[in-house]
């Protein structure tokens, strides 16, 4: 059975990267998106980026704040320094392959950070870290056992995964009362919400190219196989923590309940309910369900009382 400490920088190396990833992927493509619109459109406060007060809105500045802010604890830059500090904590659970991998991305960042000419092309900077955190995942599945501490890395990854992906849907069904106005959504728009879960080649294979908001919701709310959507986010964190209890000897109980709650609804929802009945409430749902099973997981697996791991 692995230290709590151990198991905890584990779980929150893949979260910190996985954020990583996913924050890259959205100002790469809300930029994009910007093209040829006004600067005031909305386009980029529509992804619910994280982002410091009083920042502009132009491309240097915002690659600036979401990428090498290190001020800003949801930028990239703090993001994997985050990923990487952890993993220096857990020298001796991963293998060279991965801290090497994790480091060097640590240090392209930093490259990219100190060079101004650089620093302001977010496409170069994006690619980085996703190159990088795709190369961390599969050196992580070829290189490290697949034991109690490869289960932790899978439960951080997938339930960061499954947060994100629903707050990310969540955005595109604004009320037209809230604090800022909201454009009306297009077809480019919604392009743009595939491209930023790196489904869109995925939904034009099942769907073709008619991009319907109703269809877009399903493949990455409840697709099965799209390894972005919540649904598939949500059956890899109930597997991970099934592996959890058979490698470390324990059993959460209330964290399994909850994988295996949250996976359930997710197999048999149908997309047109949770649009009738409100897709908001449904997000606020699944947010709160996630955020149970992170208290659970924690409390099972992590911050227990040391007498319950005791024997009797």
């Amino acid at each position: 059975m692995l230290l709590s400490r151990v198991a905890d920088a584990l779980y929150w190396l893949t979260r910190y990267l996985e954020r990583a990833e996913h924050t890259a992927r959205l100002v790469d493509v809300a930029l994009d998106l910007r093209l040829g619109r006004s600067a005031d459109d909305g386009a980029l406060q529509l992804y619910g980026l994280v982002l410091p007060a009083g920042v502009s809105l132009n491309p240097r500045s915002l690659t600036e704040a979401a990428f090498f802010d290190s001020a800003n604890p949801s930028s990239v830059t703090s993001c994997v320094i985050a990923a990487r500090e952890n993993a220096r904590q857990v020298r001796d659970e991963i293998s060279s392959e991965m801290w090497e991998q994790l480091n060097a991305l640590f240090l392209r960042l930093r490259q990219m950070r100190d060079d101004p000419a650089r620093a302001s092309r977010s496409n170069d900077a994006a690619r980085v870290v996703l190159e990088g955190a795709y190369l961390f995942a599969g050196v992580t599945d070829a290189t490290m056992g697949h034991g109690e501490g490869w289960y932790y890395l899978q439960a951080g990854r997938f339930l960061e995964r499954a947060v994100t992906t629903a707050r990310l849907l969540d955005t595109f069904f604004t009320d037209e009362s809230g604090p800022v106005a909201m454009p009306p959504l297009d077809r480019a728009d919604w392009v743009a919400l595939l491209r930023s879960c790196a489904a869109l080649e995925g939904y034009c294979r099942q769907y073709t190219a008619d991009v319907r908001p109703e269809r877009v919701t399903e493949f990455l709310l409840l697709n099965a196989e799209c390894p972005r959507s919540v649904r598939f986010a949500a059956a890899r964190v109930e597997d991970a923590l099934q592996g959890l209890a058979r490698h470390s000897g324990r059993r959460s109980g209330r964290a399994e309940r909850l994988a295996g709650r949250l996976r359930s609804s997710l197999d048999y929802a149908q997309v047109d309910e949770v649009l009738s009945e409100g897709p908001h409430a449904y997000f606020a749902g699944l947010g709160r369900q996630c955020g149970q099973l992170h208290a659970a997981l924690y409390q099972g697996y992590i911050s227990y009382a040391v007498e319950s791991a005791l024997p009797a």
